[in-house]
């Protein structure tokens, strides 16, 4: 599997899947719109093509401009819980349209591979830690119901169209390159508010917790469902991609605060409503199927990023 689509690829985690596939040899060509993508982190050894997922003549066009794909890494998404409550048909039209979208141009051009970015948002609130992909799915948002939307029609395709398909459950994701206006990106949104030397904000009590995976594991494990020749096809292929381990927002700050010199003197405010309390998600079913696991711990990704943000002022 030598050519690979990559939608989203001028974004934070598309950017450094897009990476690592070029580092494995791969011609990877990058679909992106350029709406959140930033042109600074596009590979100079790829192809980019400024089309939207939406636009299905734009799609056909990228392809027959590049015959043989033989993979295809859907990234691109609207991917905030806001804008997906105040305009659902939006969020339905980018989410799930343009996913279907993409498993036709695959279904029509017999790509037979297809890694779809899904996110733990589709689980809401959790009664049982860690969350197995056998948990039940209760969305909290639009956001999450076109993300769990999207998982089904990429099933479906697999079973009817015999496609090596995955879905994969992200947890929280931060590293290089994640933008601090982003509603996911709380580690980003504290470093850019301690170097403006500005409090930083924590919302209720600081004890809720998530699952922080650094976006180069992210990266790995991706690349490792699109190219682990080894691995059938499945009805069910969702995964959990996570640390399986919980970390709370005061305890993150307070890291943040030693690898930067800083005092912690954080701000309190009121808990957002909708906010989950506690949530990690157990990631032993894709450690089995393709021997990953996550190698950057959670304080050396987080001085990782910090270097780069401050290298980038």
């Amino acid at each position: 599997m030598d050519k690979i689509l990559v939608t989203g690829g001028a974004g934070f985690i598309g950017s450094h899947v897009v990476d690592l596939l070029v580092e494995q040899g791969k011609e990877v060509i990058v679909v992106d719109n350029m709406s959140t993508g930033s042109y600074e982190n596009i590979n100079k050894d790829v192809k980019l093509e400024e089309t939207d997922i939406t636009d299905n003549r734009g799609l056909n066009e990228v392809y027959n401009k590049h015959l043989g794909i033989a993979g295809v890494v859907h990234l691109a998404a609207q991917s905030k819980v806001g804008p997906s409550v105040d305009d659902p048909g939006n969020d339905a039209n980018i989410n799930i349209q343009g996913t279907i979208n993409l498993l036709e141009l695959c279904r029509k051009n017999n790509i037979k591979s297809f890694v779809y970015a899904s996110s733990a948002a589709v689980y809401g609130h959790a009664e049982q830690l860690p969350i197995t992909e056998r948990a039940e799915t209760n969305p909290l948002s639009p956001y999450g119901v076109s993300k769990l939307a999207g998982e089904e029609y990429v099933k479906a395709y697999g079973r009817l169209y015999g496609m090596d398909v995955f879905a994969l459950r992200f947890a929280n994701v931060f590293g290089p390159r994640q933008s601090p206006h982003t509603e996911a990106g709380v580690i980003s949104i504290f470093i850019e508010q301690l170097l403006q030397g500005k409090r930083p904000v924590i919302f209720g009590d600081g004890k809720q917790t998530r699952d922080f995976i650094y976006v180069k594991d992210i990266a790995e494990a991706v690349v490792s469902c699109l190219t682990n020749k080894d691995k059938q096809a499945s009805n069910n292929a969702v995964y959990n991609v996570s640390t399986c381990s919980e970390t709370s927002i005061d305890h993150l700050l307070s890291n943040l605060c030693e690898i930067m010199e800083i005092s912690n003197n954080p701000r309190f405010e009121e808990e957002r409503p909708g906010d989950i309390k506690y949530s990690y998600l157990d990631n032993s079913k894709l450690k089995t199927d393709f021997n990953w696991e996550p190698r950057t711990s959670f304080k050396k990704g987080l001085e990782q990023t910090v270097n780069y943000y401050i290298n980038k002022k």
